[in-house]
């Protein structure tokens, strides 16, 4: 077997002989470069050739060698007199298997580019009809494979053909043979017998064999055999090479039924006719070749970690024309169950420590604005993506992190295809940040790029198998390593924490809104409760942080606790938050310190005038809830008293509302109303509400507000007397021009 790298600058006259049958062009030097990976048949030297991909070649000192250590010339040959030693050697012929049958997988699949793909197959002709055979590397491979999985199948013939052998035919040697009598008893001197017959089941696997000694001395692939026969070699095996062996093997052809023993029949036919076609002709071409090989490595990283189709109608190629090769939505780095977030990746196919451009890594920027915007997009046309994902939240105007990352192949040093992890790559540079500010993770314009290894003979061996399962294992598996791998990278430049208001949610949001410049790019709400908060915070030196400034602004509002990328905070938080309103009750502001609001202004508008029961009623309106927030609820059941009707509500659309005790008409709260909602039996127990009993329209408190002195009282009197059904307690709802009227 001869074997050539990819890309690499031979000298024509070191090794034209193998160039034979590629037809590849020397330049005026005298040099020449492959630029195809896969394998053909040469007719001049009668021998298959390699090409293997350039992850091989390593950069020594400005050479290019194989392994480090070889030059790819001296290594041309690959027989025993080769330079490599035997694990080298053993190495080479198994990844060469590996890089055809990664081929082959590639040629099959409907969506790859076919365009790249050279394959042509000796055609012949069978009984009336066609056909295409297999490749004669494919032949070779099926044969090795056939001898791996079949050990007990030759064992059991071995056995049955030495059964019996050697036991005395009584019967013959009786009718044959004269007896000599001695003390009374026949002696035979020449017992017949049992003769060994021709056995067909034998001949096979001597043919069989014998093939794989042939393929073991011509191309180096090992042979295991286990099973002792005298095999056919040298000049008799040639004979069977140029024709003798398809008419023994046609004589012998109705001798087998067994299914193993008709496959091996047919493995061993298709290699004799194939090597007879090769071996006469010798202008036939047969090759299976992939020109532009990068092509291939971004098909098998994207079979092993991309979605395919794209999630949220997204297309590899970009509006701006760019193409990214690999896309998929998982977990989010923040957080583990609500939120998830695209993950975009690009492979760079290169020599061994090759390093990444500029111009790769300004791209790949561009690939992740570009995703942004796809996601913007979707919401701006009043839709919602398939995946659920959101990297905007209005509230904060924070970004959700994309991880963005190069995928290169690497050369396990230790030629192990089975050590399946992901790592920094160990080039100069293994991450890069872009940001138009600093100390803003959340902020649009920060695009963080991360840089990782592959082994190369894993995820070949993994592609080329091409089994659904183990596919589908590692991918899960490799995608929770990325996220690892890329928050222990941001942990180690951030110190992350979650927080959450003390006050009601209006109260947080509004005090965020009033200190969106000292806080914007800081904070992101990624945990599904608009209650909580994620803040990141450069860190200085060690786990300092740079701005404790911000810190300590949001400390006085905010009860807040650091967390590991994935943490769960909420309910560390609603203890936290809960334990300080236990020793903060809620205390109204005093009335000279109120917001004052004028009803000669909202004459139109309506107010809701009602009433809380008790002090357990009242702690909850004023924040010992779920989303500790300012709120108000009126029933909706219409079975029972002073229920009114959603329609009726959000009709009128309340400006403000009027609280009073039970019985204290005289001393009430008001609150300026920012929304509604409405929550049913279920959903007010999870409030919190003492003894809930139906559906409730709710509403949401802004502030404590001042509008001046009512009588209440009165009031609610002349709307007893005007309303025969009305129900103490029941709320009430008058315009400002009504209200007005019980000035004091």
């Amino acid at each position: 077997m001869k074997i050539l790298i990819e890309e690499y600058r031979y000298d024509v006259a070191k090794v034209k002989p193998i160039l034979h049958g590629i037809d590849a062009l020397e330049n005026v030097e005298g040099w020449v470069s492959i630029h195809y990976v896969g394998y053909y048949y040469n007719t001049l030297l009668h021998d298959c050739v390699l090409i293997l991909p350039k992850v091989l070649l390593k950069d020594v000192e400005g050479r290019e060698l194989v392994f480090g250590k070889y030059k790819p010339e001296d290594i041309a040959d690959l027989s025993e007199e080769s330079l490599l030693n035997k694990d080298e050697r053993d190495f080479i012929y198994k990844f060469a298997v590996w890089i055809y049958r990664a081929i082959v997988v590639y040629k099959n699949d409907r969506q790859s580019d076919t365009d790249i793909v050279f394959h042509t197959k000796i055609a012949q002709i069978g009984k009336g009809y066609r056909r295409l055979s297999n490749t004669y590397l494919d032949i070779l491979l099926q044969l090795l494979q056939f001898n791996k999985d079949n050990q007990s199948f030759f064992f059991f013939i071995v056995k049955n053909l030495h059964s019996g052998y050697n036991k005395i035919n009584w019967t013959r040697t009786i009718c044959r043979e004269a007896a000599i009598i001695q003390g009374g008893h026949p002696v035979y001197l020449n017992p017949v017998n049992k003769k060994r017959q021709v056995n067909f089941d034998e001949e096979l696997l001597v043919i069989f064999f014998s093939i794989l000694n042939y393929i073991d001395h011509a191309y180096g692939f090992p042979k295991d055999i286990n099973v002792r026969f005298p095999l056919i070699k040298g000049k008799q095996f040639d004979t069977y090479l140029k024709g003798y062996g398809k008419t023994r093997l046609r004589q012998i052809k109705y001798k087998y039924f067994s299914d193993k023993a008709i496959e091996l029949w047919g493995l061993c036919y298709a290699f004799f006719d194939e090597a007879r076609q090769v071996f006469i002709n010798t202008e036939k071409k047969e090759y299976l070749l992939v020109k532009n090989f990068y092509i291939v490595f971004e098909a098998i990283v994207d079979e092993l970690i991309g979605d395919n189709p794209l999630p949220d109608g997204m297309d590899k190629k970009q509006e701006d024309g760019k193409i990214v090769d690999h896309l998929f939505t998982a977990k989010s780095l923040i957080e583990n169950d609500h939120t998830p977030t695209y993950y975009i990746g690009d492979s760079k196919y290169y020599k061994m420590g090759h390093e990444v451009g500029k111009e790769s890594v300004y791209k790949q920027y561009t690939y992740a604005r570009n995703v942004i915007q796809w996601n913007l997009d979707i919401f701006n046309d009043g839709n919602v993506p398939s995946s659920g994902i959101r990297l905007r939240d209005d509230m904060t105007e924070g970004y959700n992190i994309i991880p963005n990352f190069f995928v290169s192949a690497k050369m396990d040093e230790t030629f192990d295809y089975a050590n399946d992890g992901i790592e920094k790559t160990n080039r100069k540079n293994n991450r890069y940040r872009k940001m138009h500010f600093p100390n803003r993770l959340f902020d649009r314009d920060t695009l963080l790029l991360f840089h990782y290894d592959v082994n190369f003979l894993f995820v070949l061996s993994l592609y080329a198998r091409n089994n659904a399962t183990q596919k589908r294992a590692w991918k899960a598996h490799i995608r929770e390593r990325f996220r690892k791998e890329i928050q222990d990278w941001l942990q180690s430049d951030y110190d992350f924490y979650a927080m959450k208001s003390r006050g009601n949610v209006l109260a947080g949001e509004q005090f965020i809104k009033d200190h969106f410049k000292e806080l914007q790019g800081k904070l992101y709400r990624p945990y599904g409760d608009e209650s909580l908060f994620a803040l990141a915070l450069e860190k200085q030196t060690g786990t300092d942080t740079k701005d404790s400034d911000t810190f300590r602004l949001l400390n006085d509002f905010f009860e807040i606790t650091k967390i590991n990328l994935g943490d769960a905070p909420k309910e560390e938080l609603e203890r936290k938050v809960e334990a300080y309103q236990q020793a903060h009750p809620y205390t109204p502001t005093p009335e000279n310190w109120l917001p004052e609001y004028h009803v000669e202004r909202y004459t139109n508008d309506f107010f809701v005038v009602g009433m809380y029961h008790d002090q357990a009623h009242w702690d909850w309106i004023t924040g010992k809830n779920d989303r500790n927030s300012l709120i108000y609820n009126v029933r909706l059941n219409k079975e029972r008293g002073g229920a009114q009707t959603q329609s009726r509500l959000r009709e009128m659309k309340p400006k403000f509302a009027i609280l009073y005790e039970n019985g204290h008409e005289e001393t009430y709260h008001v609150f300026r109303i920012h929304d509604t909602a409405v929550m049913d039996k279920e959903r007010m127990e999870a409030s919190r509400y003492p003894n809930p009993k139906g559906k409730y329209f709710i509403f949401r408190f802004d502030e404590e507000v001042s509008i001046g002195k009512f009588d209440l009282k009165k009031l609610i009197g002349i709307h007893r007397l005007s309303h025969a059904d009305y129900q103490d307690g029941a709320p009430i709802f008058p315009t400002g021009a009504e209200l007005l009227k019980y000035r004091l």
